[in-house]
């Protein structure tokens, strides 16, 4: 059995599908399936693919035109390609599209993982552009998908409301535990550190994490000091700024700016706890590197993780200000000894769930059942 994995771009910066794309298939080879990604070289010469040099990697020159990233040299390596199962990450654009087509064409089963692109908020943004490419290409690709791979079940559920009416994979992004990240208590001295990490876009609702420090007290507020990390919208960043000037809390508001790599795991073990207030999130891997680290998280009730509450190691609540005050409230009064335990069992979380082998281990196990090499896997779901 021989798997091609797409995706139209594999640096950094191409953001959460890359990084969770590169875990998976690394995990694959470590468990000896065989699977390629096909992709292009990085535009950029100082910021290349994910995974350069890897086995894995398949990567034909860049040639990408127009909005959609039309590729003439991925349509011939696919058209020249010869697998069992074509896997396509995320929607939207030509690889997405091309792989669908070419893998029709050779008749032979294609899966698709949308990566949140199917969510009700996702299908939004520009909509106007994105009605007439679900008319001409992607309604097609979607529908006639031998299966879809969705990170959660509410993944699941905003592909059935799309219309989708064939099997659902729920498998979810693999965590990898990258060497010297331990769950231990690194806080500093004074003010508690809370934070947000992640693009800077309106969806996000970072702003509801300054109204709700807008509802605590003067003296509650010199207790904390929230962290915002990230990039992406200059406009909603300029906002953000402007919002915490106007309401008088420049001194415990900070714009850290994009973080990665070592640093932004030891921002990440600094913090007494991540907020994550977003409308609506898919899997995220900002969740999972904020509990490797032994520190928990506050989710809205718009992203995934009711795990938080079950494995008491964060808070999955509503995004309103109010509710956020509460958790800030309940930060403040926690014990360092409070901090380590919820850590702890974050961290046994990850391990139990969503260790990369295991997810690894399940993805192998569905590209066996859709060539007929196996029963239908528990987390495979049929109308």
């Amino acid at each position: 059995m021989k798997v091609l994995q797409t995706i139209q771009g594999l640096s950094a910066s191409s953001g959460g599908p890359s990084t969770c794309t590169r875990d998976l298939l690394e995990g694959l080879g470590d468990l000896g399936v065989s699977v390629h990604l096909l992709t292009t070289e990085s535009a950029d010469s100082r910021e290349p693919n994910l995974g350069k040099g890897s086995d894995w990697l398949i990567e034909v020159p860049n040639d990408y035109k127009t909005p959609l990233f039309f590729s003439a040299n991925l349509q011939r390596a696919l058209a020249e390609s010869d697998y069992d199962i074509y896997h396509t990450n995320g929607l939207w654009m030509y690889s997405n599209h091309i792989t669908c087509k070419m893998a029709r064409s050779k008749k032979k089963p294609y899966i698709i993982s949308p990566h949140g692109m199917l969510y009700p908020s996702a299908l939004a943004i520009k909509r106007w552009k994105k009605w007439p490419m679900l008319k001409l290409w992607f309604n097609k690709d979607v529908h006639n998908a031998t299966c879809l791979h969705a990170t959660c079940k509410q993944e699941m559920e905003h592909c059935r409301t799309f219309g989708y009416k064939g099997p659902i994979a729920v498998i979810p992004n693999p965590v990898v535990f990258p060497k010297g990240v331990k769950a231990v208590i690194n806080k500093p001295e004074g003010r508690k550190q809370i934070g947000f990490l992640g693009r800077l876009h309106p969806i996000k609702k970072v702003e509801n994490l300054i109204y709700a420090l807008t509802l605590l007290s003067q003296e509650e507020q010199n207790g904390l000091s929230l962290q915002i990390m990230g990039k992406y919208d200059d406009c909603y960043e300029k906002f953000l700024k402007t919002e915490v000037k106007r309401l008088r809390l420049d001194d415990c508001v900070k714009f850290v700016g994009f973080v990665s790599g070592k640093d932004k795991y030891d921002r990440l073990s600094r913090l007494w706890a991540l907020m994550v207030p977003s409308t609506q999130e898919n899997f995220g891997m900002i969740v999972p590197e904020a509990l490797i680290c032994g520190t928990p998280v506050y989710a809205s009730l718009g992203t995934p993780w009711g795990e938080l509450n079950e494995y008491q190691c964060g808070w999955w609540k509503d995004n309103e200000p109010q509710t956020i005050a509460k958790v800030m409230l309940e930060i403040l009064s926690m014990s360092e000894a409070d901090a380590v335990a919820m850590g702890a069992r974050g961290r046994k979380l990850m391990e139990e769930e969503y260790e990369q082998h295991k997810v690894a281990g399940m993805m192998n196990d569905l590209y066996k059942w859709v060539v007929g090499e196996c029963a239908k896997p528990d987390f495979v779901y049929t109308l």
